[in-house]
């Protein structure tokens, strides 16, 4: 049995709030926050969380302030932005296709944006940040390139997935390609991107991500009422007053731009984008898109898992990307039995 709320203000505004979404996003908060300040400590210098939270108040030493403020803050804020946009954008593309296999990592705007930044790696040795401007841009091409192939009097759930799958496919192919014609040190440093790692990022990834997270956050879930009308049907949907067309056009747009900028500040971290919304979806209960929720769990999803990898093997010895694909591979195969099970596929 749910538990809804309803909450009145003096200007005549009404909100209903579901108690235990609220709830699992508090707690799911508190952990990524938490595993955040855990993470900061850890390293080759460890550093006691009250020491952490000190320094963060500006309390701490000379030398906790350099390590914590300049070397591990960004590092962990990344990781917080890129889970965060990585979990609502799965939730988009997962409401708007109404198929949990619907992700990012399953259309292929993961490799289409590693289809960029290798172009710029292999083909132009560009510099890092050419590296990641060329991810933005692939992702992108790629994730317009979905809608205009999917597109048919409007966009739809499978045939969205269907073509999602076959552009991955190709884009894969090519990335393939390109690493075979690249030379001995280009191709390491391609395969070391194509993993998605955190070690070495600063504020300069931090600044980007902030601010579309800033901009686009808000945006999203001032939709999520017409988002969750869309669940039901376009023709309810329109005969409920929403523009169906523009919400998903404007809704994917978000999607895209959250998970290209993503990766590009952290490289294709795998499997993210698709377990947050389903985790999401199973602990509050609700048959709704779950934004707020997934956006919460894919930031404690990704802090938790790079503090598991340099706690079981080391600083920078494992890139956070190949744990997320492990575990996340694991959770596809039983997302598949379970929908079969369920005749859904």
């Amino acid at each position: 049995m749910r538990t809804n709320r309803a909450i009145r203000t003096p200007g005549g505004l009404s909100l209903r709030l579901d108690v235990r979404a609220v709830t699992v996003v508090a707690l799911l908060l508190l952990a990524a926050l938490t595993a955040s300040v855990v993470l900061i400590g850890t390293g080759d210098f460890p550093i006691p969380a009250a020491d952490v939270l000190k320094t963060l108040f500006g309390d701490g030493n000379a030398g906790q302030e350099f390590i914590v403020n300049e070397l591990r803050l960004p590092r962990v804020l990344v990781g917080l932005l890129v889970g965060a946009s990585l979990g609502l954008g799965g939730a988009l593309f997962q409401a708007i296709s109404r198929n949990p296999l619907g992700s990012p990592d399953v259309l292929g705007l993961g490799q289409g944006a590693t289809a960029g930044a290798l172009v710029m790696i292999v083909v132009f040795s560009g510099s890092a940040a050419q590296v990641t401007a060329g991810a933005l841009v692939g992702g992108l091409v790629t994730g317009l390139a979905i809608y205009l192939l999917a597109w048919k009097r409007g966009v739809h759930g499978y045939r969205l997935v269907l073509v999602g799958i076959g552009v991955s496919a190709i884009v894969t192919a090519i990335n393939g390609y390109l690493l075979t014609k690249s030379d001995l040190v280009d191709a390491a440093r391609a395969v070391v991107w194509m993993t998605g790692s955190l070690n070495g990022r600063d504020w300069d990834q931090v600044w980007p991500l902030l601010a579309l997270c800033a901009v686009f956050v808000p945006l999203v879930l001032a939709k999520a009422r017409g988002l969750r009308m869309m669940e039901m049907g376009d023709d309810v949907s329109y005969a409920l007053g929403v523009r169906v067309e523009r919400v998903r056009m404007l809704l994917l747009v978000a999607a895209v731009l959250l998970t290209a900028t993503a990766t590009a500040a952290a490289g294709p971290v795998s499997f993210v984008a698709l377990t947050a919304p389903q985790l999401a979806r199973r602990l509050t209960r609700s048959p709704g898109p779950n934004l707020l929720p997934s956006l919460c769990m894919g930031a404690a999803l990704l802090v938790t898992a790079d503090w598991v990898s340099q706690r079981t093997f080391g600083a920078d010895q494992l890139p956070v990307g190949v744990l997320t694909g492990v575990l996340g591979g694991v959770y596809l195969l039983w997302l598949l039995v379970t929908e079969r099970k369920a005749g859904r596929i």
